[in-house]
């Protein structure tokens, strides 16, 4: 059975940086593209961040050059880390694994944004 954790949300204040976890069982970090998704309060999930061994790594436009997406297989584990942070960065943040047409979510973790 696939499982993700999440770990490391919370409140940042405008400029400020946090970085997430996403720790796999089941599931083998190393072998497979990964993810970082995050869903505003009313508005659908969209993609944040994604590596994959045939695209490389992607970003949203209103990400680029702020966020960062890596992994350490030794831990099997996926991290997102966030730079100078805005408001509009507020949601909550999934990750996500893909591997042979399937994918697997972590639980969410709630990042805030404010001063």
């Amino acid at each position: 059975q696939v499982q993700l954790v999440e770990s490391g949300g919370g409140l940042v204040q405008p400029g400020g940086s946090l970085r997430l976890s996403c720790t796999g069982s089941g599931i083998i970090i190393s072998n497979v593209d990964i993810g970082w998704y995050r869903q505003a309060p009313g508005k659908r999930r969209e993609l944040v961040t994604a590596f994959s061994g045939d695209e490389g790594t992607k970003f949203a436009d209103s990400v680029e050059r702020r966020f960062t997406i890596s992994r350490d297989n030794a831990k099997n584990s996926v991290y997102l880390k966030m730079d100078n942070q805005k408001p509009k960065d507020t949601g909550v943040y999934y990750c996500d694994v893909h591997f042979e047409l399937n994918d697997w979510w972590g639980e969410g973790a709630q990042v805030t944004v404010a001063s």
